[in-house]
Parts: structure tokens; sequence; C-alpha cells
């Protein structure tokens, strides 16, 4: 017999992977407007399967695209949150990032950074990673 894998809603006000995930990407795009980016875009996803999802689509001063993964950790154990960017996470980004450049007539520069949300709410740090891996 087959059985569906959908997870029932959690229960408001409890704390999911999913909740946090936002909270750090929000956290993190404040962090980078205040910083001097613009939102462009956010949680770009390829279509299909094996695909790749951009955290957030940014615009530095001088024009440049910026690519952000923004990690969360509640600790530093296991390498914490830049521990979990593998090379594999990393093709994913850049094949969704080369997918999201398909739209324009003329490239950008572009670069990739990854924005670093250790600790837990409230007592939270960020590093911001500029030029933190290429496409090559």
């Amino acid at each position: 017999m087959w059985f569906s894998k959908k997870q029932a809603a959690a229960p408001i006000g409890q704390i999911t992977t999913k909740r946090r995930g936002d909270a750090a990407e929000a956290l993190a795009c404040a962090y980078l407007v205040g910083q001097g980016l613009r939102l462009v875009d956010a949680n770009f996803n390829t279509p299909g399967r094996g695909g790749g999802e951009i955290d957030l689509v940014m615009r530095a001063p001088d024009g440049t695209l910026v690519f952000v993964e923004v990690r969360q950790r509640s600790t530093a154990s296991h390498g914490g949150a830049g521990g979990s960017i593998t090379h594999a996470k990393q093709r994913r980004i850049i094949f969704a990032a080369r997918h999201y450049l398909m739209r324009f007539a003329s490239l950008p520069p572009c670069r990739f950074d990854v924005v670093l949300v250790q600790g837990t709410e409230g007592m939270q740090t960020i590093e911001w990673l500029q030029s933190a891996f290429d496409a090559s």
C-alpha cells in the first residue's frame, strides 16, 4: 500500500525548521539591505526535480548581481552553518543562478555570497562571506 509523506501543519506557535529558515532569510536580507544591497528576488526555484533554489538575489551598489545562500544553525557543532554548504549544494545554487540569468539579454557581473546565521533567536550572529564560491 502507498502512503503519502505529507506532514500535518505545525501547531500555531511551534517553531519548525521552515520557520527558522524563513526567519534567518529575513534577518539576512535586512542585514544586507543595511549594508547597501537591494533585494531583487527571493526564494527563486528552478523548475523540475534536481534543480536548485536561491534564497536571495540582491543587487550591489556597483551593479553586481549577488546570489545569496543563507544558512542557519543554532550551534557550531558539526561545522556550524558554514559546514552545511557542500560542493553538491554549491552546484545546485550555480545551476539555479544559470537558470535565473537566462532572463537577461546581457549578463551582469555576478557573485555568490553566503550569509551564516548562527545561534538562537535573540542571540544570533551574522557572518557575510562575499564571493564565497564561484561557478568555475
